[in-house]
């Protein structure tokens, strides 16, 4: 959830921390704070609301050092307010801390220490770990590493932290469990932060830290231990996204930006799976685990939000194109859920970030069943890749909107290879079919192009709707996913009430709303449903309910029936939410735009859930 950015070097401290929270904003943005250490002399600066509030408040006051710490917050315990925004520090004001997570026993902790003469000024779990130091160091640890290590023992949850003390002003410690944190190794400098985005434009050396490692940053010397303080090896990675690609390039929110990047995006998942000459699917990631994939007859998907949407689709694509049967779940749901998973079944996790919470504790339950384990991941060296037994890496690049795009449509393109591969492999489908297939998902970067052409059109019906605050998105087949999927995002982004129905759902209760301030966006292009998608349609209108349809190009029938018609290309229903994803996601988008939203930030949200 939140972000954090540690730095110790040469360069100006305040300037590092602040642009690497620019590029970790999208992780909260309930407030935003720095602590800097200038010889033995600790700086604190923190303010309520966005990043641009603290950059106001540091222009008249710069802070100096060459060592720091600094977070962007979203609020779990305490309210956004100054006193609850991070870093925290103890009584003395000589130790400062940023920590992502949630302290599962805080309030025992605090209560402990407040026995003991400890005063705290937030209502957060956070300021517990300050404090906890600050009693280790009183008590007789030989130095801040070691009153770190002591707390790390005390502390139950999730954490991703910082620390430094005053009295050690050339020294930085961080630690995870359950929320995410890597080490940037530069040129005589070292950084800590919660994603690679942060700090890619100044090293693409990265350390993916593991659950229950502690990292000791002092002078140059890095030193890397698990939590009983033993020295562990670690491998040394390389970022290989384009510093460009965090960037807007001219677009006025990162969100149109990714929309507009999803043709590219597919296109390369096309030039690394698809060998052209021969119409061949390259899935070796698969290949890992061909045996086990051959002897299975369950495959279970499991993933959250959008994520889950995704796998809707995947599950019905495995259907069709494999005979499986296929389960998808909900990661929050499927953790605590006694499921029951024939042997040898494979379990898909799916998710952008690699570290949602949910779904990484349920595919260790599933591992601890003995499943096979594989992910769909964007972003390399995660905890769930590192957790899976092979992993398919959709290369969407970095996702700086909170409301994920180019995701999901890389995560539904990666999940019809995934199906069409495995269907050939499964002998379900044959050479003739199986080249037909592929010839039409090369298809998809063109079509999804011309989907974009009709832009300004989908902004003018944006602009018509944009006042209504109530909405239905309807779908069938495979195309409800998509009607989830449209309506989380305008929820999402514009704060409208959108619901999602399967269409023949309607009449079992939901039609009771329908009334001339509703809008219902129908997700009707030709399929096997079309007619009954129709019916569906002439329903709401007899109710004075206005409809907006996604139909496709050729189909003058349906503008009889609605307000408004968006088309996209004409493609084979199983492959079609591919292009219904982009008008969707385009809609909302405007509309948001129209109702004065801050779509790339909206508000209680953030990018990576990594608390439970």
């Amino acid at each position: 959830m939140c972000g954090i950015i540690g730095y110790i070097g040469k360069r100006n401290v305040s300037r590092i921390i602040i642009e690497s929270l620019e590029r970790l904003e999208y992780r909260g943005y309930d407030s935003a704070g720095l602590a800097t250490l200038d010889g033995n002399d600790l700086y604190l600066c923190r303010e309520v609301g966005s990043l641009e509030n603290l950059k106001a408040v540091l222009k008249d006051y710069p802070m100096k050092g060459s060592l720091g710490i600094g977070h962007t917050r979203w609020a779990t315990h305490g309210e956004p307010v100054r006193v609850n925004a991070h870093p925290h520090v103890d009584c003395s004001e000589s130790i400062a801390v940023v920590h992502n997570g949630i302290i599962e026993n805080y309030l025992e902790l605090k209560e402990k220490l407040q026995s003991s003469g400890h005063i705290f000024k937030s209502e957060t779990d956070s300021e517990v770990i300050a404090h906890l130091v600050e009693d280790y160091l009183k008590n007789g640890a030989a130095n801040l590493e070691q009153a770190v290590f002591c707390t790390l023992m005390d502390i139950q949850g999730a954490y991703a932290l910082a620390v430094m003390r005053k009295q050690e002003p050339r020294k930085l410690i961080a630690a995870r469990n359950g929320s995410p944190l890597i080490v940037g190794i530069g040129e005589g400098e070292t950084f800590i932060a919660s994603d690679a985005p942060a700090i890619i434009p100044y090293t693409r050396k990265v350390v993916f830290l593991d659950d229950y490692q502690v990292v000791v940053v002092e002078d140059d010397i890095l030193t890397i231990s698990n939590i009983n303080g033993t020295p562990v090896n670690y491998n040394i990675s390389t970022v290989d996204w384009d510093v460009n690609a965090a960037q807007k390039n001219g677009y006025p929110h990162f969100m149109l930006k990714e929309i507009h990047e999803q043709p590219q995006i597919v296109k390369s998942i096309l030039a690394e799976k698809i060998d052209f000459r021969n119409l061949d699917l390259k899935v070796e990631e698969l290949l890992k685990i061909k045996s086990r994939i051959l002897q299975a007859h369950q495959v279970i998907i499991q993933a959250c939000g959008t994520s889950f949407h995704a796998g809707m689709v995947g599950e019905l694509a495995l259907e069709y194109f494999t005979n499986l049967h296929a389960d998808v779940e909900i990661s929050s749901e499927f953790r605590y859920k006694h499921f029951i998973a024939e042997p040898g079944s494979l379990i898909i996790s799916i998710t952008q970030s690699g570290e949602t919470a949910d779904t990484l504790v349920a595919l260790k339950k599933a591992k601890q069943k003995g499943l096979s384990t594989f992910s769909l991941c964007n972003v390399v060296g995660s905890s769930i890749t590192r957790e899976s037994d092979s992993v398919f890496y959709i290369h969407a690049g970095p996702e700086i909107g909170v409301a994920s795009t180019k995701a999901y449509t890389a995560q539904l393109f990666c999940l019809y290879i995934i199906a069409v591969y495995l269907g050939v492999l499964k002998k379900n489908i044959k050479p003739e079919l199986k080249n037909n297939l592929v010839k039409e998902l090369t298809l998809i970067p063109a079509l999804m192009k011309k989907v974009l052409g009709v832009e300004q059109q989908i902004a003018h019906c944006a602009d018509k709707y944009a006042a209504f605050d109530d909405f239905y998105y309807l779908g069938r087949g495979v195309n409800y996913p998509s009607a989830l999927e449209g309506a989380l995002k305008l929820k999402e982004i514009a704060y409208i009430h959108a619901s999602a129905y399967p269409a023949g759902e309607m009449k079992h209760g939901p039609i009771a709303l329908v009334n001339p301030n509703l809008a219902a966006v129908c997700i009707a292009p030709r399929s096997a449903t079309y007619d009954k998608m129709l019916s569906n349609i002439q329903e709401i209108k007899a109710r004075k309910g206005k409809v907006i349809a996604i139909a496709t190009e050729g189909d003058e029938q349906i503008g009889r029936f609605v307000d408004d018609v968006i088309y996209i290309p004409d493609i084979q229903e199983i492959f079609s939410p591919l292009l219904v994803a982009l008008p969707l996601q385009l809609l909302a988008y405007y509309i948001a735009v129209k109702r004065g939203c801050n779509v790339d930030k909206p508000k209680n949200l953030a990018k990576s859930v990594t608390v439970e």
